[in-house]
């Protein structure tokens, strides 16, 4: 559909948008915009015209204010702002990955990882984000995560987490599970046998990542084949916590449990 110039209105010009998000928040006069971005008359009068045009803004005596019609623009149109704004942040780890085992209705709702930023190990030191990742293991007090590898130094860090009585649930893949059965049966036992332990396992996923009280910390796959071990996006804030924890039930909703081996 051929656009009659109201989307372009916005999406053309940062300032018609920054414009209209600042009269979302209070009348200006003519001198307090040109104030508040630092320009001239003749840079912003016309993209004021534009906008009285497309009823987005109207002129009164305290100044100019949004319309009706513009609050109704902005209400949907920040959400689109806030998701392009949270791919591009870290567009090359979005990119490059393979989000296949992500669920679309939380893909739809990336915007929760907004200030989530990507942790990546150099070419020298490949677990630089593996080391701050575990910093952060033992600063929480509740921990959940789903994992489809198996890293060597894990099975005895999980042993003494259950050994402090530290919440844990896990989902493994059924390959980690039956290569932890195998190699560390007695720590798995242990781990089983905890009061504040549960362990889920699932067919296959192609996706690592943990959430806790302190933070969110995702690692991914370049394709269903191939690991990256070396780039973690990590968030802090609720809103990452929540999109960690909503990730978590989907998978153990499709996981069974296992209590003993």
């Amino acid at each position: 559909m051929k656009s009659k110039g109201l989307l372009s209105i916005l999406t053309f010009s940062e300032k018609r948008k920054d414009i209209l998000f600042l009269l979302e928040e209070k009348s200006c006069t003519l001198s307090d915009i040109k104030d508040y971005f630092n320009v001239s008359s003749p840079e912003i009068s016309p993209r004021i015209k534009e906008m009285l045009e497309h009823n987005l803004i109207e002129k009164t005596e305290k100044g100019y204010q949004i319309t009706p019609i513009g609050k109704a623009i902005i209400h949907h149109f920040r959400p689109f702002l806030d998701i392009i704004e949270t791919i591009e942040k870290n567009e090359s780890f979005w990119v490059e990955h393979y989000l296949g085992d992500i669920p679309q209705h939380l893909l739809n709702d990336l915007i929760a990882l907004k200030e989530c930023n990507v942790v990546s190990g150099s070419i020298e030191n490949i677990y630089e984000s593996h080391k701050i990742f575990v910093e952060n293991l033992l600063k929480s007090t509740t921990i959940k995560g789903v994992s489809s590898i198996f890293i060597p130094t894990y099975p005895d860090f999980v042993v003494e987490l259950a050994k402090k009585d530290v919440p844990t649930s896990l989902i493994l893949t059924e390959n980690v599970f039956q290569k932890v059965r195998d190699e560390h049966r007695e720590k798995l036992k242990f781990y089983l046998d905890a009061p504040k332990t549960e362990l889920h396992v699932i067919d296959d996923v192609k996706l690592a990542f943990v959430v806790t009280d302190v933070f969110f910390s995702m690692s991914l796959f370049f394709n269903p084949d191939t690991y990256d071990p070396r780039d973690d996006i990590v968030g802090y804030d609720q809103a990452a916590l929540k999109w960690g924890s909503d990730l978590f039930d989907y998978y153990q909703g499709k996981s069974r449990k296992v209590t003993s081996i």
